[in-house]
């Protein structure tokens, strides 16, 4: 059960109502996590919703990896199953997200260095160091791409600590 009460959905006026048209265009239904943050901050979900929508140089899988591993650090079982269930749509295979979850390598040589990169960004602090640095360059990871790799990890990891504060209900199948 979810702590921050949320309005149905049908109920939504406003700003509230608007994002949620939105998300209900793109996506079919509005995820409990979006209904209850638009639900009281519509801003911070509009801005969530941007910041998705800004990142345009990693691919839809490279972005599900990073989501589905972020997610996993953090202990969200909402966002794992969410990014879970995402991967798998953008063509991720279920052992190479298990394997993802377990900090495996999938056989991928880009990927796997993403991985690794992401990995290390969420479970060390201070900069990283300079091989690692070359070593995501060197599997042909761009400038913008590395913007964009902070940029997704930032946004993970908002949705993480807002599911880990509501306890927001599952409302995808469940990541195996």
């Amino acid at each position: 059960m979810t702590r921050i009460v949320t309005p149905a959905i049908a109920e939504a006026s406003g700003a509230t109502a608007e994002v949620y048209a939105q998300i209900k265009r793109a996506a079919g239904v509005v995820p409990n996590t979006f209904a209850t943050i638009g639900a009281h901050s519509p801003n911070a979900l509009k801005a969530v919703l941007a910041a998705d929508g800004a990142v345009t140089s990693l691919s839809k899988q490279d972005q599900e990896i990073i989501k589905l591993l972020v997610s996993e650090i953090a202990g969200c079982d909402y966002c794992v199953a969410a990014h879970y269930m995402l991967g798998k749509i953008v063509g991720l295979t279920p052992e190479s997200m298990r394997k993802i979850r377990r900090f495996e390598t999938i056989g991928d040589v880009k990927h796997d260095a993403l991985v690794r990169f992401v990995r290390l960004l969420q479970q060390t602090s201070g900069t990283i160091p300079q091989p690692e640095f070359d070593a995501v360059k060197t599997v042909g990871y761009t400038d913008e791409q590395i913007v964009e790799i902070s940029l997704v990890i930032a946004v993970t990891t908002f949705t993480n600590v807002f599911n880990r504060i509501n306890d927001t209900s599952i409302d995808f199948p469940a990541a195996i």
